[in-house]
């Protein structure tokens, strides 16, 4: 009997091995199973809009947009940046008068210009269709030297804005990048 005492039998031996590699390998199993892509959702909040784009577009209102990290964890990239880029893009309402009295100034150059680009699918049926936007480099300057935000912590902005004098839209496509 002394003979078997300390000797571990076949079955506990496997047993006590096994478990904690099937474990990791499980984990592991977790961890590298492709997830679904997240999108972001439709937001119609307006304080964030208008802390950051009111001080030069008025009091925006009927918004629809999105804000994300372009740079979130669905990217590819193989090195991480020590920085964060966030692109916040929608459309939404101007107070009456407010696109034309901003495409009404002459240094700002404002121009005809196409449907925007690069529209995430989301915000297709918020953009109206027949809509005669208008783009003004110049204000685009004026915007992006405004900050798009007045404080060192909404970010060093790089933006676009297409405008609707008929309906008082605005269409803003603003990449906002924090060091």
């Amino acid at each position: 009997m002394d003979a078997q005492r300390g000797r571990t039998n076949r079955r506990t031996f496997l047993l006590i091995a096994g478990l904690p590699l099937l474990t990791v390998g499980a984990g592991m199993t977790y961890l590298l199973w492709p997830q679904p892509p997240r999108r972001p959702e439709v937001r119609t909040d307006l304080e964030p809009l208008n802390r950051r784009l009111g001080p030069f577009l008025g009091e925006l209102s009927d918004a629809h947009w999105l804000g994300y990290d372009i740079d979130g964890p669905d990217d590819d990239r193989s090195i991480p940046s020590p920085d964060s880029r966030v692109r916040v893009v929608g459309v939404a309402h101007l107070p009456t008068g407010g696109a034309a009295a901003i495409t009404g100034k002459p240094d700002h150059a404002f121009a005809a210009a196409g449907a925007p680009s690069d529209l995430p699918a989301a915000l297709e049926p918020y953009l109206p269709a027949g809509a005669a936007w208008q783009h003004g480099p110049g204000f685009d300057a004026y915007a992006n030297g405004q900050g798009a935000g007045s404080q060192a912590s909404d970010g060093i902005p790089s933006g676009r804005y297409l405008f609707d004098t008929a309906r008082d839209l605005v269409h803003f496509d603003v990449l906002y990048l924090f060091t």
